[in-house]
């Protein structure tokens, strides 16, 4: 029991099923949505060594490709096909969140997993991230205008999430303490990533099993934008003879969003529906990475 508390597929289900069968709790543990967050941010760019910014021609190219993937093909891809399929408001707003957020934190390990170039995933996120400092508030602006009331809190919450944990990866490389939270770092980083997960599921579960007719759509934008996206990317890149392991963190980077930023955005910002893109998310991603595991190693 105690080695399937440390297995992240089991700590992700486990969420899910929780926040659907038991969700009362996910209206006090939302308040700690950001603080895991940036925790979870924090552990994750740690990867980022302090003499990465040292190298800008290494990075020109991943760091371009990152952008691309993640703000024009996968965001151009969610807004237009939730343009299409989405008539309510609020989860167009949460559609639009998803599509302006960076990618996930897991893309970096789902790279190490599924035997891709890591360093090429790292290049492109870090990219990413830097650049959702500019693109989150642009594309708010945008799509979302006068609905989005509130500037400075999603300045303060970017700040949060972005900013701060990359400011406490370079004390804990600084002073050299990496070492010591390795041993707990994937533990942290998994349960942190359950109280995001079950959070999300949990407030929006009554809006789950109340319209289911409403999901239906949802679920259809994320589809087309998880698995037939990434379908599209894998295929494209085989065509043009891309080595295999930069189609992986392709692939990943053209198809996951950090679904646990925008339905922190949406419950903070937004009504509570607007998180619910964010929690189809959450349980598509599941089922996609595994999907994907199958499918990069049998190929």
């Amino acid at each position: 029991m105690i080695s399937l508390l440390k297995n992240r597929n089991f700590i992700f289900v486990l969420a899910i099923t929780f926040g659907l069968v038991l969700p009362q709790a996910a209206e006090w543990t939302k308040i700690l949505m950001m603080p895991a967050l940036a925790m979870v941010m924090m552990l994750a760019t740690i990867n980022v060594p302090n003499d990465y910014f040292l190298k800008p021609r290494a990075m020109i190219k991943p760091s371009f490709t990152g952008i691309l993937m993640t703000y024009v093909i996968l965001s151009g891809a969610i807004l237009l096909v939730s343009a299409l399929l989405i008539d309510n408001k609020n989860m167009w707003i949460g559609f639009v969140l998803i599509a302006a957020v960076p990618p996930a934190v897991a893309v970096i390990p789902f790279t190490a997993i599924l035997e891709g170039n890591v360093s090429y995933t790292l290049s492109g996120t870090v990219a990413s991230y830097l650049a959702a400092l500019l693109v989150m508030p642009l594309m708010f602006w945008l799509f979302i205008g006068t609905g989005f009331d509130d500037p400075y809190k999603l300045f303060s919450i970017m700040l949060l999430l972005i900013v701060l944990p990359l400011v406490l990866s370079r004390v804990i490389l600084y002073f050299n303490w990496e070492d010591s939270l390795a041993p707990v770092r994937g533990l942290l980083t998994d349960w942190g990533f359950f109280i995001v997960l079950y959070s999300i599921i949990g407030v929006n579960r009554n809006l789950l099993f109340s319209r289911p007719l409403t999901i239906v759509p949802a679920a259809g934008v994320v589809f087309a934008t998880t698995f037939v996206l990434g379908w599209a990317i894998q295929k494209t890149g085989v065509l043009f003879k891309v080595d295999k392991r930069n189609i992986i963190s392709l692939v990943l980077q053209g198809t996951l969003k950090n679904q646990g930023i925008a339905g922190g955005l949406a419950i903070a910002l937004f009504e509570k529906e607007a998180a619910l893109p964010s929690a189809i998310y959450s349980i598509f991603m599941i089922l996609y990475i595994m999907w994907l595991d199958w499918r990069m190693h049998k190929e």
